[in-house]
């Protein structure tokens, strides 16, 4: 690339992926090999021994979301939730305390709560939106990583990534964004002052419902460098034919959002004018809590949109099984549009915790299908 500064799009088909230099194959192969011939006792060619280490599939991924994200070094991981652990394990040890959403995704939670805590990592969750209650939680004891998702899963709260991240410098934590609902499209939290980013690449990135991954991107090339050893360490890596689908799906991500977008924003408005649904939650909407700070650090707001629905559960689980072009099912982020009820599918982990999602809560990830034969399809549900 000659440019000095390409463009999104542009990074997004080429960064990581220069053509084969052997045959000129324009697309980056399947490397599906588990070891590598070497030059030489100890001496690996290009610096590929074994493919839990390195291989050219992921790593042309993992260069593509680096480009993309503004970042130092890019990861990829076998899932989201793996990505997640290895961050946790590389940041913090026993006896650390780590602050994260009250609205966290309920695998999120989870993690935390049944996975760190036992280890002795402890947490606060904390309504991150509230600038000021994050200080007070980061103050009230010595702070490893303040945890942020924006917009949140499924409650769609935005939070203030710069105002965060002086929050956290100012105390000597990390801050970390879990930016899946905005994918790198239409937000890029390592500009605006995070040192990693998350992404569940089985969601927008790689967008058409058929891989599991996560990535992490780094801002410092040095902590890139230790989740590098741990990843390799512990061993959730991306297979290449997975890498090889989100790097794919990256390539059209800046149209898919687009259109994820413009259909969610006529979903939106038509759910707000709907007698039978009680409030939607989408930051495009005017009177969102978070629409200021979104517009200012997101290029577009989203194709998730979620509602609550008048006549409580029962009317909530009913519309989640009368559509019919929005699938019932888990995940988000893919070309189809999908429903689902929060409260006993993707969030159920955290029921009787303080982060309990609503019971008559809907969350709608909004395919690119034709607009006009989705909301046939929620009218349908409606009633």
């Amino acid at each position: 690339m000659s440019e000095q500064h390409p463009g999104f799009e542009t990074l997004a088909i080429h960064a990581g992926q220069d053509a084969d230099p052997n045959n000129g194959a324009v697309i980056t192969p399947i490397y599906a090999t588990s070891t590598y011939l070497q030059d030489g006792v100890g001496s690996p060619r290009q610096g590929y021994e074994y493919s839990r280490t390195r291989n050219p599939t992921r790593s042309a991924l993992e260069k593509c979301l680096a480009a993309l994200e503004h970042g130092a070094r890019g990861l990829a991981f076998a899932s989201g939730m793996a990505a997640e652990d290895t961050l946790l394990r590389t940041l913090c040890k026993p006896g650390d305390h780590v602050v994260i959403p009250d609205d966290a995704y309920g695998g999120t939670y989870r993690l935390f709560s049944k996975v760190a805590e036992p280890w002795g990592v402890a947490h606060t969750a904390v309504h991150l939106p509230n600038v000021d209650a994050v200080r007070a939680a980061v103050r009230s004891r010595p702070t490893a990583v303040v945890w942020v998702e924006t917009p949140t899963n499924p409650l769609l709260a935005v939070a203030d990534i710069p105002a965060l991240a002086e929050v956290a410098h100012e105390s000597g934590a990390l801050l970390v964004v879990d930016s899946t609902f905005a994918s790198p499209y239409l937000q890029q939290p390592l500009t605006l002052g995070a040192d990693v980013v998350v992404h569940s690449t089985t969601k927008y990135c790689g967008g058409h419902s058929d891989v599991v991954g996560g990535a992490l991107v780094t801002a410092d090339a040095g902590l890139g460098e230790r989740l590098a050893f741990h990843q390799n360490a512990m061993g959730a890596v991306a297979g290449p034919f997975d890498a090889w689908l989100v790097l794919r799906g990256l390539k059209t991500l800046a149209v898919r959002m687009e259109r994820h977008c413009d259909n969610a924003e006529r979903v939106a408005a038509f759910l707000q004018a709907h007698p039978k649904v009680g409030q939607v939650l989408y930051p495009g909407l005017p009177d969102h809590p978070g629409h200021e700070v979104a517009t200012k650090q997101m290029r577009r707001y989203g194709g998730i949109v979620s509602c609550r629905l008048r006549g409580g559960a029962a009317a909530a689980i009913e519309v989640c099984e009368r559509t019919r072009l929005f699938a019932l099912a888990e995940s988000l982020g893919g070309i189809e549009s999908l429903i689902e009820h929060p409260g006993r599918m993707t969030h159920a982990s955290a029921a009787g915790s303080p982060l309990e999602v609503p019971d008559d809560l809907v969350r709608l990830s909004v395919g690119i299908e034709t607009i006009d034969d989705l909301l046939d399809d929620l009218g349908r549900a409606l009633g």
